[in-house]
């Protein structure tokens, strides 16, 4: 099956990049919910060690569903401020290697507000059990793969959050299997996106 795809490069030196990626991640997240799509993945053509990048780019099946998303008052808004360049729905070439990009959960437990955000849960329910509350001390380092933050912001209790996000070269296309964000994810969620590094090389 063919894929298509449309980018956005974000135009501002100074941009905030976590930021700005959180953005477009709400509108796709508020769109596939709406209108109930699955299989649209996000790829990120300009990621580095270093960095998410200055670009993200919607990968689907259907040129109408990215036709429809690439509509969004937020990216025609920008797009007439000269904030985003926002391309046409291009097909996927055949000779891009698959990647995934996945939403770690995990790593958000090893930061110190997650981690006593979770402590407190766990206690609550140790109380209702009517048992003695222990946590158990894990003072071993980890090692972590790359990754990069998005800032997001929920549209119902208008909290801020996090998503960690990394990116996993594979050897194979994967089913388009993303969760609401465009992400696969650590175990259920398996789909892969196409390496679009090659779009960052165009003026």
């Amino acid at each position: 099956m063919k894929r298509y795809y449309f980018m956005i490069r974000f135009l501002p030196k100074e941009a905030n990049l976590e930021l700005l990626t959180g953005r477009c991640i709400s509108v796709l997240h508020g769109y596939v919910s709406k209108h109930d799509i699955t299989g649209l993945g996000v790829s990120f053509p300009a990621w580095s060690d270093t960095s998410i990048g200055n670009a993200v780019a919607f990968v689907h099946s259907d040129t109408a569903i990215l036709n429809e998303l690439k509509k969004q008052s937020y990216f025609q808004d920008m797009q007439e401020c000269i904030f985003f360049e926002i391309s046409q729905v291009e097909i996927v070439p055949n000779d891009c290697r698959e990647i995934r990009f996945k939403r770690n959960q995990a790593i958000a437990k090893l930061f110190v507000g997650e981690a006593r955000r979770r402590l407190k849960r766990l206690e609550k329910r140790a109380i209702a059990r009517g048992e003695i509350f222990e946590p158990s001390k894990n003072t071993e380092p980890r090692d972590l793969d790359v990754f990069h933050r998005i800032a997001m912001t929920s549209q119902r209790t208008k909290q801020d959050y996090i998503l960690h996000i990394q990116k996993v070269v594979v050897e194979k296309r994967y089913e388009p299997l993303f969760n609401s964000y465009g992400f696969a994810t650590n175990k259920l969620l398996s789909g892969t996106v196409p390496e679009l590094s090659f779009l960052t090389n165009k003026v």
